[in-house]
């Protein structure tokens, strides 16, 4: 009897083992399909769907007027909860996508699908034919489409269903917005609206603040092209590699800087630059992102150009230093190889605050010029963090410099010091932002190395600089200031303190102590009521001394190039800035009217006039009738006038053209300075990612 039943047991559970096993499983069920015999469940589920889409899906009438034929692939799940959730969509066109996704949302709750009497998730693909076929035409499920189930059977096939291969996920993030003053004229009258509390000065700004103002995707969107293959989509409006997933997302580009022309006055022929690089940036999770960017790069100059750059040439063998990039070694006989790399790490950890460690340049104001932290210098290490709120954004940042100067070489190593900074931006009112600046840079004395004592983001550094020692520190205050006269008008300035002694200041006799300068700016919007035209005038002024120091290595610089102003010191300076643009077409044009006072260098005279950083203001010819202009007085003009396409808004690829004209005009002429009347013509291809400053 017992070897009957088991022989009974045994004969049932293969004839359970070998039944369909969809025996145990349930899909799906909607309202309407409750009545429905158990064994007509899927295809009552399939043609619910089916006429779900068809009933409510709208074909955009972009794509109706051109009599658009094809399709959109839909991958959904059901969650055990019985609720509908896109997963991903395939299209030749980013409105059909949004469409589907719209469209699911329009789904009812169902009871879920089963297994084995458990509710759990299951995932469907559907092929919607565009245009839509009449669903009063189909017969059942064998006349439509078919709704094909897409089981997921391990994590790797989860994670490849779910990766998107297009990411605007980069416009809320805490990516910096690469800092060029033409990009930025873009969204600058957005984000300086009256009663808005936005804090504009302390640069490159953050995606995810500008967004708030400024709908870059919206204004992306607005410059695409019309264009389906994948090479049109990649030269004229996407970035090269975009991936999407759950919780990261990545960008890659080529970088180029083609360019080609011709100086009038100089005794070579075209002046061109050749520059390739890759930019990856990504992001993982919602609150770190990262950059880095390589660039390799030969070129030749305006005879001026060039010129400078070998005057600040570092100790050793390479000729030059490029302005704004780095050292330069010899490429050919007369042009320069100077590759670039920059890099940094973004965190925030909570909503007010932001920290980034990297590699590359920063900038503090709202013109042109900045009198306090300048872009115009090699790219550095620094360190930032940014705490915004209420009405305040604190910026503390800590950056290593380089001294390349032969007398400070040791051991074929260059000095390297240090700058900890402090600004505090207030919206005083809806109208009015004031900041308030601090700075301190010191080397290694005493073999004391990066100094703890500047770490604290919440000191006074100048007081510390008091504490560490004479001749321990170079410290500086500043005074930033905007005001909204509209929301098409706006006055900006700034103030630089180097050296405060009042009975000089007020003594009026012009004394040499009296280290200081400011900036006052104004900015017009759609100017004239003509939209995307903006208008800037500027004036600079820095009397001679500032930024420089007794202790020659204190003085405010980095790779033999100012961190402030690019005319160091001893300057006054007019600039007037128009830029325009049109969908994808722009215009830019500049003047800059200067006067400054260079030093003599000869044998005869070798005082220091003010306007070198780099000398010892110890070395002045006399203490008092201090005034800018003093040595060689010299008459500046630069004017530049340029336009072009913007081929790739995703990458700020442009193709342009541009003339500059440069009138060099001393009083007197040495070895090194002599007059100068320089006509440049230039086209070319660039990604427009960082500030080039040619008006020296």
């Amino acid at each position: 009897m017992k070897t009957c039943i088991a022989i009974l047991l045994l004969f049932q559970s293969v004839i359970t083992l070998a039944q369909d096993p969809l025996y145990f499983q349930k899909p799906p069920v909607f309202e309407t399909c409750n009545t429905v015999n158990d064994t007509l469940l899927q295809s009552c589920f399939d043609t619910t769907v089916y006429k779900i889409i068809n009933d409510n899906f709208i074909v955009p009438d972009t794509l109706t007027a051109k009599a658009f034929t094809g399709e959109v692939v839909l991958l959904f799940e059901v969650d055990p909860s019985g609720n509908f959730k896109y997963i991903y969509a395939d299209a030749m066109y980013e409105s059909l996508k949004t469409e589907a996704k719209r469209v699911l949302t329009l789904f009812p709750k169902v009871t879920p699908a089963t297994y084995n009497g458990t509710p759990h998730f299951k995932q469907y693909s559907v092929t919607i034919p565009i245009p839509l076929q009449p669903y009063q035409s189909k017969a059942g499920l064998n006349e439509v489409e078919s709704i094909n189930e897409s089981v997921v059977s391990n994590e790797i096939d989860s994670i490849s269903k779910s990766l998107k291969h297009r990411t605007k996920k980069q416009f809320k993030s805490t990516l910096n917005i690469p800092f060029s003053h033409s990009y930025y004229s873009k969204f600058d009258q957005s984000v300086n609206q009256i009663g808005q509390n936005s804090h504009t000065a302390s640069k490159p700004l953050l995606y995810e603040d500008v967004v708030k103002y400024y709908d870059f995707e919206a204004e992306d969107k607005k410059l695409q092209k019309d264009k389906t293959s994948w090479f049109g989509r990649k030269l004229w409006n996407e970035h090269l590699v975009e991936i999407e997933g759950d919780d990261y997302w990545f960008l890659f580009d080529p970088i180029l800087d083609l360019q080609v022309g011709k100086d009038t006055e100089a005794d070579f022929g075209a002046t061109y630059n050749n520059t390739r690089g890759i930019l990856i940036q990504g992001g993982l999770g919602k609150h770190f992102t990262f950059s880095t960017a390589f660039y390799e790069s030969q070129g030749r100059f305006a005879q001026y150009f060039n010129d400078y750059a070998e005057s600040i040439a570092a100790w050793g063998p390479d000729p030059a230093i490029i302005p704004g990039r780095g050292i330069a070694k010899r490429y050919k006989t007369d042009a320069y190889d100077y590759p670039v790399a920059d890099a940094y790490m973004s965190y925030s950890p909570v909503k007010f605050a932001n920290i980034q460690f990297g590699y590359g340049k920063n900038f503090i104001g709202d013109g042109y010029r900045s009198l306090l932290v300048s872009d115009v210098a090699s790219p550095s290490p620094y360190l930032k963090l940014n705490v915004n709120f209420w009405k305040i954004k604190y910026t503390s940042s800590w950056f290593w410099l380089k001294d390349v100067r032969p007398e400070v070489t040791v051991d074929k190593t260059y000095l390297t010091k240090y700058m900890a900074n402090h600004y505090l931006s207030w919206n005083v009112s809806k109208r009015l932002n004031i900041g308030l600046f601090e700075s301190v840079l010191w080397t290694n004395t005493n073999d004391r190395g990066f100094d703890v004592n500047y770490l604290n983001p919440l000191i006074f550094l100048r007081a510390i600089e008091f504490q560490t020692g004479q001749g321990a520190g170079n410290a500086v205050l500043g005074f930033t200031s905007k005001y909204k006269l509209n929301n098409s008008m706006n006055l900006y300035g700034q103030f630089i303190l180097d050296e405060f002694s009042l009975s000089d200041v007020t003594g009026g006799d012009k004394s040499w102590k009296n280290k200081f300068g400011f900036q006052l700016g104004y900015k017009y919007y759609n100017a004239f009521a003509i939209k995307n035209l903006l208008l800037q005038a500027e004036y600079n002024q820095v009397r001679p001394y500032t930024y420089s120091h007794n202790t020659i290595v204190l003085n405010y610089g980095h790779n033999n190039q100012s961190m402030a102003h690019l005319w160091g010191a001893n300057f006054r300076e007019f600039i007037l800035i128009g830029r325009y643009n049109y969908e994808r077409w722009f215009a830019d044009a500049k003047l800059i009217l200067g006067v400054r006072g260079l030093d003599f260098n000869t044998e005869t005279d070798t005082y220091s006039y003010g306007g070198d950083i780099y000398r010892d203001y110890n070395d002045r010819p006399y203490d008092t009738g201090v005034k800018i202009g003093q040595g060689i007085k010299t008459k500046t003009v630069n004017a530049e006038i340029q336009a072009g396409y913007l081929v790739n808004p995703a990458t700020n690829l442009k193709v342009f053209g541009n003339i500059s004209y440069r009138n060099f005009n001393p009083d007197a002429t040495t070895a090194t300075t002599f007059k100068n009347h320089t006509v440049w013509f230039n086209i070319g291809l660039r990604s427009d990612l960082f500030n080039w400053y040619f008006d020296l």
